[in-house]
């Protein structure tokens, strides 16, 4: 039987390299996890890894370009565990390109995951929340939506548009108890990041070196860094922080 007074965060995008590390971070604190994601093998994986002698995490594969899935996430989290206390939308996609190297299909699908998805669940998990003692919502939005970098016009613009939403909805819902701020990484040393280097012909190991030596903290961000960032924002610890974007790049400029 799942015992209700542990809380519950759900996390999409959490096969990931930061959905990952973010989901051990939960864990480590005691809270029952609901990981979406379109990866099927790499759910799995995730709960083998984090289902010990109890069950932590339940896990619910599918498309965050279906509405459906994004509210059927946050439901999941009711009728698996009882309730919802925390909402991390860490799931996207890096489009690369400028306006004219940027089909109609690339321009949807990165505001169908980046952004649209982030409505559905938000709208959805609010409508928990609201009355029932609030709650946390963290956004993960990035450097590159407050400062955009060149060659990424449909990804600087999806991520922007996460920063200035979530800084909307934490004006707007902070009188219910709800919480919500996006957190905006620069570089961060994940399977994405390095397969996107391979795709480029260029070799991983030795394109993160370069870029650790242009971050004046000496370099790019581990998938931890930003999962205790995510941490702290929904924890008592930031009762005072909402509506707002927390920087989280070694004190980098986007270029």
């Amino acid at each position: 039987m799942t015992d209700t007074a542990k809380k519950t965060v759900v996390i999409t995008g959490a096969a990931g390299g930061i959905g990952q590390a973010i989901c051990r971070q939960f864990i480590a604190n005691g809270y029952r996890v609901i990981a979406g994601d379109a990866d099927q093998a790499g759910l799995d994986r995730l709960g083998v890894e984090l289902n010990g002698g109890e069950k932590n995490v339940w896990s619910k594969v599918g498309d965050l370009r279906n509405k459906a899935y994004c509210e059927d996430l946050i439901d999941h989290s009711i009728q698996a565990t009882g309730r919802l206390d925390v909402l991390v939308n860490n799931a996207g996609v890096i489009t690369r390109g400028n306006i004219l190297e940027t089909t109609d299909d690339d321009w949807e699908r990165t505001f169908d995951i980046n952004l649209k998805s982030i409505f559905y669940t938000c709208r959805q998990a609010i409508g928990h929340m609201k009355g029932r003692g609030g709650g946390a919502i963290v956004n993960i939005a990035s450097c590159w939506g407050l400062y955009p970098g060149p060659g990424h016009a449909a990804y600087c613009t999806s991520k922007a548009a996460v920063a200035a939403f979530s800084k909307c909805l934490g004006r707007d819902h902070a009188g219910d108890g709800i919480r919500v701020n996006a957190v905006c990484p620069n570089e961060v040393n994940t399977p994405m990041l390095r397969t996107g280097f391979a795709k480029r012909g260029f070799n991983p190991d030795t394109a993160i070196a370069e870029l650790n030596r242009s971050v004046p903290l000496g370099r790019i961000a581990e998938p931890e860094d930003i999962a205790e960032v995510v941490d702290f924002l929904s924890s008592d610890a930031a009762r005072y922080v909402a509506g707002t974007t927390v920087e989280v790049n070694g004190a980098k400029p986007v270029y």
